[in-house]
């Protein structure tokens, strides 16, 4: 029966895949419980999560955007309290900044944070909806084409409108990338928080939501206020007046030239993120090595790399241009791929005995030592 194999194989595949993000995702139960135990207030509040839980969360896994992340640690005191407009979304958040410096990666560890899964959000790439006629993917066919009558969009109801005690997470990313059009077409949902399908088949509510969206807008002048910054002192004054101004100003003005007063004026708040630098490149060198070390759990197998190689990395992964993913790649390179390729090599361990390999850079290579357990005290 092929078709019965096909469901048979679709479900092993689905299990298999689930069972490869099990180190980073928990159950909603199992998250709306921490933050019950965690929060223990008695506000009469629809919202069962715990503001300082998320807040842990974003400052270790989003590295060297203190301001941007207390500004979002406010915003979620003002949803947890509940006072926040119930005919409009939750709140309206814009990001902006360079590439690589943790914008949508910022809105992951919230969801994971929040419902215990970095995909539990309604994201929308708005670099594929870069053509007028796309806007029918966000507000449904209009009367008389295919489709008009089921209401079909790209959004999932579902995530938008989020769980028992959880508020849905929207993501509009990279929004300058998509066509004004489409642009206009969430001009209602940041006002009210409804979108009804051009066909008037179906309505979306946002009023449960909190909305994100991401853009590189500014980004070149940014780069050059950060560089004329880091120079010498007789450099600041010689920079051109426009330099000189606040990041947030340069901000305001990308985005005004790109968007029309009415759309930004619905923005709760603007999010200008930082340049990555080189006080952040060990802590973003830790950062991903954990998340290896996580993955490599199902394995019974745990890495730790030596001072010489994170050097390393920090020397030939640090690019200013492309931020945290260049480490992210240097990482890649001089150590998943050796040590993948050393994995395959070595017999799997016995059930239940676990393994400790150290990484180090011994004449411009990279190697790996079996060591009995943890620590710093193995570097020798």
């Amino acid at each position: 029966m092929p078709f019965l194999n096909d469901m048979l194989a679709d479900t092993a595949r689905r299990q298999k895949n689930a069972d490869a993000l099990c180190a980073e995702t928990r159950s909603v139960e199992n998250v709306i419980a921490t933050h019950r135990l965690a929060s223990g207030t008695g506000l009469n509040s629809r919202f069962q999560f715990d503001v300082d839980i998320i807040a842990s969360h974003l400052h270790r896994d989003i590295i060297g955007q203190a301001d941007a992340i207390e500004a979002v640690v406010d915003m979620l005191r003002i949803v947890r309290a509940d006072i926040a407009d119930p005919r409009r979304p939750l709140y309206t958040s814009l990001l902006m900044g360079p590439t690589g410096v943790g914008k949508t990666e910022l809105v992951r560890v919230l969801a994971r944070a929040m419902h215990g899964d970095a995909d539990a959000l309604c994201r929308i790439d708005m670099n594929t909806l870069s053509q007028e006629h796309y806007a029918a993917a966000i507000s449904g066919a209009p009367p008389g084409y295919v489709g008009s009558k089921e209401g079909r969009t790209i959004l999932d109801q579902d995530k938008i409108e989020g769980t028992s005690g959880m508020p849905g997470i929207v993501l509009f990313d990279e929004l300058e990338k998509a066509s004004p059009t489409v642009v206009l077409s969430l001009l209602n949902v940041f006002d009210n928080g409804i979108l009804t399908t051009a066909s008037g088949e179906r309505t979306y509510s946002f009023r449960n939501a909190i909305i994100f969206m991401t853009s590189n807008l500014g980004a070149e002048e940014l780069r050059r206020k950060a560089e004329a910054e880091e120079g010498p002192l007789w450099r600041k004054f010689l920079q051109p007046g426009s330099l000189r101004a606040p990041a947030s100003a340069i901000a305001q003005k990308a985005l005004l030239g790109r968007f029309p007063p009415e759309f930004v004026n619905r923005i709760d708040h603007i999010d200008v993120f930082n340049w990555i630098d080189h006080a952040c490149i060990d802590a973003i060198v830790e950062l991903e090595l954990e998340k290896l070390n996580r993955r490599l759990t199902r394995h019974e197998t745990h890495i730790e790399i030596s001072p010489s190689l994170r050097k390393y990395l920090a020397k030939e992964g640090f690019d200013r241009q492309f931020g945290a993913r260049s480490l992210r790649r240097a990482v890649r390179r001089f150590v998943e791929i050796p040590f993948a390729r050393h994995l395959l090599s070595e017999p799997p361990p016995a059930v239940g005995q676990g393994r400790c390999y150290i990484c180090e850079l011994r004449q411009g290579s990279v190697s790996f030592r079996q060591v009995a357990g943890e620590g710093d005290n193995n570097f020798r």
